[in-house]
């Protein structure tokens, strides 16, 4: 049997421009730099900085409207750019530092690869997604406009839940 061999990833943030020509921004997993700048001109982005980002003040605490604000960012950005969805969840969960968002976004994922819709998914987190946003999700769906629902609902979901 062939070993594989376990390499040491970091973190690192990026900006570009998608195919349209549309600012976008996010983070990845990568070796080292020019893999992360490969990875991102296979998603059609054309990276204009990268950065590997600090450790220092990581925080491993519970999602945050923030959180879940950047989520609805990255998500609608992938599926602008034409990522499939399921693979999109890869890279955003995958990417994020925070156990708890990355927990949240692979049972997500791991939902939706059974067949449910991203509505359905997203209404058995209740504590993270309420019942406006997962109304709007679905609307999106329906109409065929989810990435601009994403978009759109994101700036609503700034301020912190009580």
């Amino acid at each position: 049997m062939a070993e594989l061999a376990v390499t040491k990833q970091a973190t690192f943030l990026w900006e570009g421009k998608d195919k349209k020509g549309n600012r976008v921004k996010g983070r990845g997993l990568a070796r080292d730099e020019m893999e992360i700048r490969s990875d991102l001109r296979k998603q059609g982005i054309a990276a204009t900085r990268v950065r590997k980002e600090s450790t220092l003040f990581k925080s491993d605490g519970k999602v945050t409207a923030e959180d879940i604000a950047l989520f609805a960012r990255q998500l609608a950005t992938m599926l602008n750019a034409g990522i499939p969805m399921v693979q999109s969840f890869e890279i955003i969960g995958v990417g994020n530092d925070k156990p708890a968002v990355q927990k949240l976004v692979l049972a997500i994922k791991s939902d939706i690869e059974t067949g449910n819709s991203l509505h359905q998914s997203l209404a058995k987190h209740p504590l993270y997604f309420d019942d406006l946003f997962v109304n709007l999700v679905e609307a999106g769906e329906h109409a065929g406009a989810l990435e601009t629902v994403l978009e759109k609902s994101r700036r609503t979901r700034k301020r912190p839940r009580p």
